[in-house]
């Protein structure tokens, strides 16, 4: 089971963006589906989050944990902070077509709900759906 103690350091390890600790907390075959987007192995999730955070500072504020054995779910905020500019033409260029970030000195914060199932202590899927 992930209590919320064991997943502030999961946590922590995303906003600090260490990508490969972050990924150590997921199952060896994972899936995480947010926005149109499907990230299926580490490269996939390490080519994503390295563009994004290349443009945006991204911090991930809980404000409702429950957990099992099986599930970890979350109402968060994710804040972002454009950090640099983006556009249309380098985001589809970069795969990302659909992505979109704040003007540059802008935050936002979007209410979302995170979903995961667990796979022997594991992340086995992360569902990322925004709230409003």
């Amino acid at each position: 089971m992930i209590d919320r103690q064991a997943y502030d350091s999961y946590l922590r390890l995303f906003n600090a963006r260490d990508y490969a600790g972050v990924l150590s907390w997921f199952a060896p075959e994972f899936e995480i589906r947010f926005g149109g987007y499907r990230l299926t192995t580490r490269d996939q999730v390490m080519q994503f989050y390295t563009f994004l955070h290349a443009h945006l500072d991204e911090q991930i504020l809980i404000d409702r944990f429950v957990a099992d054995e099986h599930t970890v779910v979350l109402e968060a905020r994710v804040r972002l902070t454009g950090t640099k500019a983006l556009s249309a033409q380098a985001a589809k260029a970069a795969g990302f077509e659909r992505l979109l970030t704040p003007p540059v000195g802008q935050t936002i914060e979007i209410p979302q709900f995170i979903h995961y199932h667990l796979e022997g202590g594991k992340f086995k899927r992360a569902l990322c759906a925004i709230a409003d």
